[in-house]
């Protein structure tokens, strides 16, 4: 494969799949992204982490060859011309298989329709630009991204967002027994609301739609509204539940949970449930049993070796993963869903800084700080890296490389229970001492 302007590592190999399993080999090419604000500061000190793992963990005899790929203000400053998601970065993924990525920065309601020079003074230049610079006027040259976390994850078809959220002994908690929360969430990662198809209140597609609408289907809708579209389709709920129930069997998991609004949003969300439940009782007949059925036929007894399908109003699993959460292991989710409950149960085990994600396809896997760029950090070697480091963990399972994953989690847990922690976890520790970034990352290598 031949890129623009990256340098492709002179030792390592592909990672590949054969029959539709995984193939690693001692020396995987994994490309990375250092991501915007203190994205740089957080994968220094994740790739010693990483590094120190997979060498103590198998004697030298594997190591990764790391490929630095481009995203966000790095590709602007690499590639010019306003391109903040370079064809050589979604190459390489699509190449390589495996990536991991820092934090990008996403704006928030009106976008900064800013060009590559007037971007350099700012962390922040995603949307649907004009035909111009709002800054100095120049012309654009390339299309933009309103996200690119969201844009990688539509181009690459990485259709599952995985979360797994469990709590480390010592981490500060604002619940009574944080060890009961060991769950996973699967949130369909492509469509719902998060499609991005809206329409401005006032624009010409809107009026349109509107009026559309209003005409043709009886629905009536104000004229100074905003409009969005909320796709859900049969297609992606079911390869999302297939993956959660996959990963429940593949892993001893004792129930998947469906978790929607399907009491009001009956033909989106109700769908989802409907299909969720249709594929498991059609590919795992043998494997699971539904909660009515655990009602009808088994007397509330689970049988042995069987996994619970089981759903949830959205509303209430929130009440739940608070009051009940140890009744719970995945958590198969419509995209928005998925994002307010996965950072509902951070909130219980430490927060976002502690918390890992994956953007999982077929055969491409993009590993992720859960977090934002915090860009008034950056350069500070200040902020927690444990989202990033865990990311690392769930990247190195993935290789089926779980030896050096156990470790990094081993050596993170002691760690902090010795209270050597960031300046985020000392402040609600009695007695801790706090560490910069790359100190914290030090002393995780020496507890390994």
């Amino acid at each position: 494969m031949k890129y623009k302007l990256l340098e492709i590592p002179i030792y390592g190999e592909r990672v590949e799949f054969k029959d539709g399993e995984i193939s690693v080999p001692n020396n995987p090419i994994i490309p990375f992204i250092e991501g915007d604000g203190i994205g740089p500061d957080i994968w220094k000190a994740t790739k010693s982490v990483i590094d120190a793992a997979v060498k103590k963990a198998y004697s030298g005899e594997k190591r990764i060859e790391w490929f630095q790929i481009h995203a966000g203000l790095s590709a602007l400053k690499k590639y010019g011309n306003d391109d903040i998601l370079p064809e050589d970065t979604l190459e390489a993924i699509k190449e390589y298989k495996v990536a991991i990525k820092g934090p990008l920065t996403t704006p928030v309601g009106k976008f900064d329709y800013v060009c590559l020079q007037c971007a350099k003074e700012q962390d922040g230049i995603d949307g649907e630009r004009p035909e111009k610079c709002i800054k100095c006027g120049s012309e654009f040259v390339t299309p933009r991204f309103r996200s690119l976390n969201v844009g990688l994850r539509q181009i690459l078809d990485l259709y599952a967002c995985v979360r797994p959220v469990r709590w480390y002994k010592g981490v500060p908690s604002p619940v009574k027994a944080p060890e009961k929360l060991n769950v996973i969430v699967f949130r369909e990662n492509t469509e719902d609301v998060y499609a991005g198809i809206e329409f401005q209140e006032g624009s010409d597609d809107a009026i349109k739609l509107i009026n559309f609408l209003k005409s043709d289907l009886n629905k009536n809708i104000r004229k100074d509204s905003g409009v969005g579209i909320k796709p859900i389709s049969i297609t992606c709920t079911k390869r999302l539940v297939r993956k959660a129930i996959n990963y429940a069997i593949e892993n001893n998991k004792p129930n998947v949970t469906l978790v929607h609004k399907g009491n009001i949003m009956k033909f989106t969300e109700g769908a989802f449930r409907d299909w969720g439940y249709e594929l498991a009782k059609s590919e795992y007949r043998d494997k699971i049993v539904t909660e009515q059925e655990l009602w009808d036929d088994y007397n509330s007894k689970m049988p042995e070796g069987k996994i619970l399908i089981k759903d949830r109003i959205a509303d209430q699993i929130f009440q739940q993963v608070l009051l009940r959460p140890d009744e719970y292991s995945v958590l198969a989710t419509p995209n928005l869903n998925g994002d307010y409950l996965s950072d509902a149960c951070a909130a219980q085990v430490g927060g976002l800084g502690l918390a890992p994600g994956a953007n999982i396809g077929d055969e491409l896997a993009l590993f992720e700080a859960t977090h934002g760029t915090a860009p008034k950090y950056t350069g500070m070697d200040k902020v927690n890296p444990s989202s990033l480091i865990l990311s690392g963990v769930m990247m190195l399972r993935y290789l089926n490389w779980d030896e050096a994953a156990e470790m990094i989690e081993n050596s993170l847990e002691k760690t902090i229970s010795e209270k050597t922690v960031t300046y985020d976890l000392e402040r609600q520790m009695q007695g801790a001492v706090k560490l910069k970034t790359s100190e914290f990352c030090s002393k995780i290598v020496e507890n390994m």
